[in-house]
C-alpha cells in the first residue's frame, strides 16, 4: 500500500514537470491524429488567409488604377490596347470581355445587311458581361469556403479528442481502481489540449471568413 502511494506521488511530480509537448507525445494515437488534423486545418487556413489578403489588396489597387485610366482614356480602343497592364483588376477583365463581344458583334454586323444589332447585340454584350463578372467573383472568392468549413468543424473535431481523453481517464481509473491525479491527469490533459487546438484553428478561420465576406460584397458592388 505504501509502495502504491509512493508510486502515485512520484507520478504526480513527474506530471507537474511535464510540458505541453511531452503531453502531446505521450498521448494516444487517436488524440495525435486529431491534433495533426487540426494542425493541418490551421496551416491551410492561414495560407488561404494570407493569400486572399494579398489578392484582395492587388485587386483593389488595380481596380482603382484601371478606373483612373478608363476615365482619362480617349476611346475604348485606346483603353483596350492597355488592358494587359491591369491583369489583376476584376473591372479590367469585365471590360475586356464586354469589348471583345462588342467588337465581334460589330464585325459581324458590318458584313450583314440586316438590322439585328440593337436587340440581339446588346443582349449578347450583357451576357458576356455577366459571365465575366461571375468568373471574377468566383476567382476572388475561391477557397474561402474552406475557412467556413474549418470554423464549423474544427471545434467538433477538438470535441471528439476531448471525449476520447475523458474516456482514457475513466479507463485509467477502472484499470488502477484509484481516482488520483496521477491516474486521471493524462486523459484530462489530452482532452484539454484537443479542445484548445480545435478553438485555435476555428476562431481565426471564422474571423477571417467574416472579414473576407464583407470585402467580397464590396468588390461585388464595384464590379
Amino acid at each position: 500500500m505504501n509502495y502504491a502511494n509512493a508510486a502515485q506521488q512520484s507520478a504526480i511530480k513527474i506530471g507537474l514537470k511535464t510540458d505541453v509537448w511531452d503531453l502531446v507525445m505521450q498521448s494516444g494515437m487517436i488524440v495525435k491524429f486529431v491534433l495533426l488534423t487540426l494542425l493541418a486545418f490551421s496551416i491551410l487556413s492561414w495560407a488561404i488567409i494570407l493569400s486572399k489578403k494579398v489578392q484582395l489588396s492587388k485587386v483593389t489597387l488595380m481596380n482603382s488604377k484601371f478606373l483612373d485610366s478608363f476615365w482619362k482614356s480617349g476611346s475604348l480602343e485606346t483603353m483596350f490596347s492597355e488592358i494587359e497592364k491591369f491583369k489583376d483588376s476584376s473591372l479590367a477583365q469585365v471590360f475586356k470581355a464586354g469589348y471583345l463581344e462588342l467588337q465581334r458583334i460589330a464585325e459581324g454586323h458590318s458584313k450583314d445587311t440586316g438590322t439585328g444589332f440593337a436587340s440581339g447585340g446588346i443582349e449578347n454584350i450583357n451576357r458576356a458581361l455577366r459571365k465575366a463578372t461571375d468568373n471574377e467573383i468566383s476567382r476572388i472568392e475561391g477557397r474561402t469556403s474552406f475557412l467556413a468549413t474549418v470554423g464549423s468543424t474544427a471545434p467538433f473535431i477538438g470535441l471528439f479528442g476531448t471525449v476520447w481523453g475523458i474516456m482514457t481517464a475513466f479507463q485509467n481509473i477502472g484499470a488502477t481502481g484509484a481516482a488520483s491525479l496521477a491516474v486521471v491527469a493524462p486523459g484530462i490533459s489530452e482532452a484539454l489540449i484537443t479542445t484548445a487546438v480545435g478553438l485555435a484553428a476555428a476562431i481565426p478561420a471564422v474571423m477571417a471568413y467574416n472579414y473576407f465576406v464583407g470585402k467580397f460584397k464590396k468588390q461585388d458592388l464595384e464590379i
